[in-house]
């Protein structure tokens, strides 16, 4: 979903696409104000992602894309005129989201443009999974009204549990674009080379690597909901939510496996309906 820097209202234009989308589902039960600063923070995360993964230009114009928006947002932080993030203007006033969360989303991307990451440290994969995905976490947080402390918390392993997730139902999309994020580790143990993506998804023993990598999101999955369990201060509706929906594509995943040939696994609507409203209601 590609959308321009200059859109008239980039949170108005990821509304109506992600309109029918589990990611919509959760939105639509947060109040009309939360539900547009998400969508902001979403609408940024969605263009500087764009900048990593459509491929358009070199690595250098990349890289100075990327650096164009850490100058937008230290315009809007500095009451500036932002030609880019001033969309952002009233949910960061609203809700004090932090400049530092912003600019390590772009470090995150920042990792996928200076090159194509393939087979990672678990360190690397880690500090990846920080930026792209527990940084949006801990701007969300603010959002839902938690506190710092347990809300950061959350925001840890919450999205580093959807990050994982995602790496492990994006694993043709990711090949194709010359990326594997699985963990060297797993990968050397299971004696698949992961110079070449698309060979290393295409062994059978690709399998028993994601079954570890599903694992580690399974210990970020129980150490959120262990958070979410002890009642924070703040609106733990959308996180749980969130977490109730990929916590069941990583089990459907689980329960057809990762050997090639694979099918995308997603949550029908009817089942997505019923994981709405018992954690809607809860």
């Amino acid at each position: 979903m590609t959308l321009a820097p200059n859109s008239t209202d980039p949170a108005e234009a990821v509304e109506r696409k992600a309109s029918g989308s589990s990611f919509y589902s959760a939105m639509r039960l947060m109040p009309k104000a939360e539900r547009r600063a998400m969508f902001a923070i979403y609408a940024f995360c969605r263009m500087v992602d764009d900048i990593a993964d459509e491929g358009i230009g070199t690595r250098e114009e990349r890289q100075r894309e990327l650096a164009a928006w850490r100058a937008d947002l230290d315009a809007l932080y500095a009451n500036g005129q932002p030609e880019r993030s001033a969309f952002l203007r009233d949910s960061v006033q609203r809700y004090r989201l932090r400049k530092e969360d912003f600019l390590a989303v772009i470090d995150g991307m920042e990792m996928d443009v200076a090159e194509d990451i393939k087979g990672p440290s678990l360190e690397t994969l880690d500090l990846y999974c920080e930026r792209v995905a527990s940084a949006v976490g801990r701007l969300s947080v603010k959002v839902f009204g938690m506190e710092e402390n347990s809300g950061f918390e959350l925001a840890h392993h919450l999205g580093r549990a959807l990050q994982l997730t995602n790496i492990l139902r994006d694993l043709d999309e990711d090949a194709e674009m010359g990326r594997l994020y699985l963990p060297r580790e797993f990968l050397v143990r299971a004696g698949v080379a992961y110079d070449d993506p698309s060979t290393a998804i295409a062994s059978p023993a690709i399998d028993p690597v994601c079954r570890n990598v599903a694992g580690l999101a399974h210990e970020h999955y129980a150490r959120a909901e262990s958070i979410m369990g002890s009642r924070p201060r703040g609106r733990i509706r959308t996180p749980r939510l969130m977490g109730a929906v990929y916590r069941e594509i990583l089990r459907r995943m689980e329960a057809v496996g990762w050997a090639p040939p694979r099918r995308r696994v997603s949550v029908p609507k009817a089942q997505l309906l019923l994981i709405v409203l018992r954690n809607g209601l809860r």
